[in-house]
C-alpha cells in the first residue's frame, strides 16, 4: 500500500469541527476534551444512562473509554454504542486495563459486539483482547508494540474493524494493511490520560473521513501523528511532565495539514 496522505483530514476536520461524544473516564474528561478543541473539534461528556444514547445520535463521532467503570456507566456505553452501531457513527474503543478484571472483559466483549471503528490501546490490552495471554499493570502496558503485531492484525480480522497499538513506535491495522507512526517524546507516558485523549482525538479524525477502509486508515494515522508531532515539539519547551501538557495543547493547536504531510515519520509495516 501506499503511505497514507494524512493533511486532508487535519484540514477537513478544521472545516467542519465535529462533535465528539465522549463516555470517557473521570480521571481523562478534562484533557480529551482541551485535546479535541486544541484540534479543532468539538468535545461532549454526556454520561447519563438516560441521554447519553439519545445525545450520541446527534454526534459526528464517538469514544468509549472503560478506566473508571460503574454499572451505570457500562450501560450508558452499551447504549451509545448500539446507537452508534445503528447510525453507522463512526466510534473508538479505548479498552482501559481490559486485563486487570473479569468484568473488563466481559464489558469489552459486549462493547466489541457493537462494531467499533477502532480498538485503540496499549499492547497488553490488545494482547488481551485477542485472548492471549498478557498480563497488563493498570493502564500501563508491560509488553511492547512489536510484541502486540500479531495480536492486532488478527483482532482486526476478526473484528472488521482497524486496531491501534500505540508505544514508543505505534502500529495501525486494518487486518491486512498496515502502517507504523514514529515520533512523540519518552515525558508522554508520564503524563497521565493523553492515551485516553488519543482515542478521543482519534475519534474526531475518523468522523471526517469516507467509509473506506483505506480513508479510516489514513485518518487513524493522522491522528496518531498529530500526537506524535505535537509530543516531539512540545518536549523542546518542558523541563518534566508538569510543563508539558501546556506546550502539547499548544502544538496540537498549530498543526497544520502542510505539517502532517511534510514532517511525519510514517512506514508500511508489514502485516504478514
Amino acid at each position: 500500500m501506499p503511505l497514507p496522505t494524512t493533511g486532508r483530514y487535519l484540514h477537513a476536520l478544521h472545516r467542519r469541527a465535529p462533535l465528539v461524544h465522549c463516555l470517557t473516564n473521570l480521571v481523562a474528561m478534562n484533557t480529551s476534551a482541551n485535546i479535541l478543541l486544541a484540534l479543532g473539534a468539538s468535545p461532549a461528556m454526556l454520561h447519563a444512562r438516560e441521554e447519553a444514547g439519545e445525545f450520541t445520535a446527534l454526534a459526528d463521532a464517538l469514544s468509549i473509554n472503560i478506566g473508571t467503570l460503574s454499572p451505570e456507566f457500562a450501560d450508558a456505553m452499551l447504549d451509545t454504542t448500539r446507537v452508534a452501531r445503528d447510525n453507522a457513527t463512526p466510534w473508538v474503543l479505548d479498552p482501559v486495563a481490559v486485563g486487570a478484571t473479569a468484568y473488563r472483559q466481559r464489558l469489552c466483549a459486549e462493547l466489541m459486539a457493537h462494531a467499533p471503528t477502532l480498538i485503540r490501546g496499549n499492547a497488553s490490552e490488545i494482547l488481551c483482547l485477542n485472548g492471549i495471554a498478557g498480563s497488563g499493570r493498570g493502564a500501563d502496558s508491560t509488553a511492547g508494540a512489536d510484541e502486540a503485531r500479531g495480536a492486532a492484525v488478527a483482532l482486526a480480522e476478526r473484528q472488521q474493524c482497524l486496531v491501534g497499538v500505540t508505544g514508543e513506535t505505534d502500529f495501525i491495522t486494518d487486518g491486512t494493511h498496515g502502517v507504523s507512526v514514529r515520533g512523540g517524546h519518552a515525558l508522554m507516558p508520564r503524563i497521565t490520560t493523553l492515551g485516553c485523549g488519543l482515542s478521543a482525538a482519534a475519534a474526531a479524525f475518523l468522523s471526517v473521513a469516507d467509509d473506506s477502509r483505506e480513508s479510516r486508515l489514513n485518518a487513524v494515522a493522522a491522528a496518531f501523528g498529530s500526537f506524535a508531532l505535537a509530543g516531539a515539539r512540545a518536549a523542546a519547551d518542558a523541563a518534566g511532565p508538569g510543563s508539558f501538557t501546556a506546550p502539547f495543547l499548544d502544538a496540537l493547536y498549530q498543526l497544520t495539514p502542510d505539517d502532517l504531510e511534510r514532517h511525519m515519520t510514517l512506514e508500511v509495516a508489514d502485516v504478514s
